[in-house]
Order: C-alpha cells, then sequence, then structure tokens
C-alpha cells in the first residue's frame, strides 16, 4: 500500500489546503480527460482523498468546491490524544463515535482500496447494460478493487465467477445480512454468471461459544433465507466449510498452498491474533481465501485456475482478502477483485453493525409487522429535534437518522428518496412520519422474504449445496 502520510504537510493554513485541494482536482479531471494509465488516476485520487481529510481535520469542515474556509475555520481541540477518534474496521470489530457512522473515505485511504465513483458505476451500466443497482446509485458499495480489470477481461469475452458468503452465528439472519446476496444477485443477473457462496461455520465453531453441531445447522438455516433471495439454482452453489473441506481435495490443496506463503506473524500484523488464540483461529484465513481461487471448484470448473473471481462484502472482510490478494501470484493464480459495502447501522445507530445476538438491535428476517412496527417506533434513533414545534423550525437531520438510512437501502425509488430527505429535513416531515414510511417499506419486503423461504424444503437446500456442475458460458 502506498504511505499517504505527511501529503498535505506543505499546507499550513486551511486556505493552503483549500487551494490545493483544488488543484489536484483539477488534476484528477485532467488525467481523466487524457485517459492516463489508471495507476496514475488512481494515485492521484488517492491523494485528493487523503487531502480532504487532512482538510477536515484541519478545519472541521468538509472540502466543498467554490466554498473556501472561513478565517475563523480551525479543527475542533481533539486534545493529544485524536488517535483514540479513529474507527475500528475489522472482521470481528466495527465502532465509530461519529453519529453519521464509519468515515469511508478515510477507511479507503486506509485499506488502499479505490473508491467507487461515478465514472465506474456508468462504466458498470454501459458493460451490463442495465440500470446500476440502487446500491451503487448511493454509495452503499462505495469502494472495490480491480473492477475496471474485470470489466476490460468480460467485454473481451472473459468471463468471471462470483464469491460471497456469511458466517452462521445464529439461526435467524437480519436485514443488514442480505445486503451482500441483494446486490449479488443482481450481479449474478446482469451478467449472466456462476456464483458460490461459502457458510463458515467452521470459523463460528472456533470464534463462538458454539458446538459444531449448532453451527452446523445454523448453517442450514441461514442457506434457506439466501436461497429465499431467488439465486438460479443452475447457476449457484452453496457449501458449508464443514462439509466441503473434507469434500474436496482440490479446496483443501488450495488451502494448504496459502497457508504455506502466510507466516505467523503475517496473520498476527493483519488479524491482530495473539499468542493465547487457538491454531484454527490462526489458520483459518487461509480458508476463506481459498474460494477466490477456481480450481477450489473442479465440478464447476474443471482444473482451470485462470478464472477471474469478484468478491462483493462489507469492507470488514477486506484484510481477508488483502492477504489473499498478496499470496494469489506467488501461487500462480489471479488476483481476485472486489466491491465493498458500508455497513449496516443497528436500530440505535450508526456507531455500530446491528447484531444477531442483540434482538432489539436489529429487524430480524422472522419479526412479524407488529415486531417491525414496535421496534423501529421505539428503538429507531432519531434526526428530528425534541419537540414538533423545533422540528418545525429547524428541521431534522437525515445523515444521523436511522429510519433515513434504512430507506436508503431498501427504497427504490430515487425521486421519492430525494424528496423524503428534502420534506425532512426542511422539518415539513416528522419523526413519526418517517418511520411510518419506513415501517411501510420494511413489512411487506420481508413478509414476501418469508413466503419464499417457507418454499424452500430440504431438498432444495440439499439441491444447492450438493457439489455439480454449473450451467453458464465463459
Amino acid at each position: 500500500m502506498t504511505d499517504c502520510q505527511g501529503d498535505g504537510e506543505g499546507a499550513s493554513t486551511p486556505m493552503e489546503l483549500y487551494e490545493r485541494l483544488g488543484a489536484q482536482g483539477d488534476k484528477v479531471r485532467s488525467l481523466k480527460s487524457a485517459k492516463a494509465e489508471k495507476a496514475e488516476v488512481d494515485a492521484a485520487v488517492q491523494l485528493l482523498l487523503k487531502l480532504k481529510i487532512d482538510y477536515k481535520q484541519m478545519t472541521g469542515q468538509d472540502y466543498k468546491a467554490g466554498c473556501p474556509p472561513s478565517e475563523e475555520a480551525a479543527a475542533p481541540d481533539n486534545g493529544p490524544t485524536a488517535e483514540g477518534d479513529e474507527d475500528t474496521v475489522d472482521p470481528w470489530n466495527v465502532s465509530t463515535t461519529n453519529a453519521k457512522g464509519v468515515d469511508y473515505e478515510k477507511l479507503i485511504v486506509k485499506f488502499g482500496s479505490s473508491k467507487i465513483d461515478k465514472e465506474l458505476v456508468d462504466r458498470i451500466e454501459q458493460v451490463c447494460g442495465q440500470k446500476p443497482h440502487r446500491f451503487l446509485r448511493r454509495g452503499v458499495f462505495f469502494s472495490h478493487r480491480d473492477m475496471h480489470q474485470v470489466l476490460d477481461a468480460y467485454e473481451k469475452h472473459k468471463s468471471f465467477y462470483l464469491y460471497t458468503g456469511r458466517g452462521p452465528s445464529s439461526e435467524a439472519m437480519h436485514v443488514g445480512h442480505l445486503i451482500p446476496f441483494i446486490f449479488t444477485k443482481w450481479l449474478q443477473d446482469v451478467f449472466d454468471i456462476p456464483l458460490v457462496i461459502q457458510l463458515t461455520d467452521d470459523e463460528k465453531y472456533l470464534w463462538k461459544d458454539l458446538t459444531v453441531e449448532e453451527c452446523h445447522r445454523f448453517a442450514i438455516e441461514n442457506a434457506k433465507d439466501i436461497i429465499a433471495c431467488g439465486f438460479d439454482l443452475n447457476k449457484t452453489f452453496i457449501f458449508s466449510d464443514l462439509d466441503y473441506m473434507g469434500a474436496s481435495p482440490e479446496f483443501y490443496r488450495n488451502v494448504v498452498k496459502i497457508q504455506k506463503h502466510v507466516t505467523f506473524n503475517q496473520v498476527k500484523g493483519i488479524f491482530g491474533f495473539t499468542d493465547s488464540d487457538c491454531i484454527g483461529k490462526i489458520s483459518f484465513p487461509a480458508i476463506q481465501a481459498a474460494p477466490s481461487f477456481s480450481n477450489s471448484f473442479p465440478q464447476i470448473f474443471g482444473s482451470r485456475s485462470d478464472i477471474q473471481c469478484l468478491i462483493p462484502c462489507a469492507i470488514d472482510q477486506d484484510p481477508y482478502f488483502r492477504m489473499t490478494r498478496d499470496v494469489a501470484p506467488r501461487i500462480g493464480y489471479p488476483k481476485p477483485a472486489l466491491l465493498h459495502s458500508t455497513f449496516f447501522p443497528a436500530l440505535q445507530g450508526a456507531q455500530t453493525k446491528m447484531s444477531a445476538s442483540d434482538a432489539n438491535s436489529s429487524i430480524f428476517l422472522t419479526d412479524t409487522p407488529k415486531q417491525i412496527k414496535n421496534k423501529i417506533n421505539k428503538h429507531a434513533f432519531s434526526g428530528g429535534k425534541d419537540t414538533v414545534e423545533d422540528h418545525r423550525k429547524y428541521g431534522g437531520n437525515p445523515d444521523v437518522d436511522v429510519s433515513f438510512m434504512y430507506l436508503t437501502f431498501f427504497l427504490e425509488d430515487d425521486e421519492q428518496l430525494e424528496k423524503i430527505r428534502q420534506d425532512y429535513t426542511s422539518g415539513a416531515l416528522l419523526t413519526g412520519e418517517l418511520k411510518k414510511i419506513l415501517i411501510e417499506t420494511l413489512q411487506p419486503m420481508i413478509a414476501q422474504h418469508q413466503e419464499r423461504r417457507k418454499r424452500v424444503t430440504e431438498d432444495i437446500v440439499k439441491q444447492f449445496m450438493t457439489p455439480r456442475p454449473l450451467n453458464f458460458n465463459l
């Protein structure tokens, strides 16, 4: 990863940094207009994002072109322990002190990924011939690794496959768990490509106070919810690690290859493991990495190891795949590409992810219409004012309001969503009215999911989870 530390050191005042931001923005536009090399454009964009972060830290304000900082602009006094305000994002912990949630632009710089900008969204639309999914239009999927490379190959009639997954820690999933599967189904449909879905029941056994049997049962139950999202049986293979590892020598061989090329010091550095962690945890990352390589699935791809993999996932899973991308060329495989999503907020606010262990932090896929209504009315964090009078006068803040955040995920109509934002911001729409819109959006969506799940029989689950050839053209 390129070290971006100190990129804004030449600017000693807010105005100097503002002017440097303007010049860097011009440079990015110039490079794009000249169709410069992708690496040069990405480097310029990374510097632009870093300068924006420096500007916010210096002034306490977001950078806006044409709006220079006021003379009084200064960063808030955070004291000597500013590092304590850093967002925490890893596969097991996500936390932030900001009511708006994690600072994703800062996370892009930290992780060294690339922003999904309008140019990339437009290109996806051009290549697939479909209107971009609302998750792309609204920045729910906001970051990527090598998506342009995937599209370059696809335009040359070289296809790819999808890989995503789920850690089955409980029998019931919540609406936040649907995000990667909703988007992955769209990708499967518009690109007409195969998909593998890993259920990491082994991981949950290693990390949670659960029996092997409980973890495997949760995997089967979660598979029913995943299948209910509408995946194509002829193009989708779902597998439990506890089942597939012992049934596929090719999969295990890739696990061993990965393990040989990652040292103990590396996994400690990447994942924060300590000497007291069990050896199962230390070796697990190789198991999550193995589906990134096509020859892990000989029943689907035969012996081919050259087929590109695209992984849609939440950005907290990125450490696994940074490790995978580092190992891939050393064992003769292509690096997997990634599309990263933001986190789905808890009802209590965007400071943390939703938790399957806290019934009131989530809207579960098993909730009744009454439970959905009660949870939203009682627990959904509001960006509104304390009184109706103040709310009418000053308006609400949709950026911290959980009901509005949820609508950005599930309300399809862009114009309707923008009108809700404007009405709430102006005070024309009250918090209770906003919650009512969310309730009326989620109740039928979850009821329809429950009906589809009822039709998922044990036999259908077995069909999806049986290793077999899939119907596709590469």
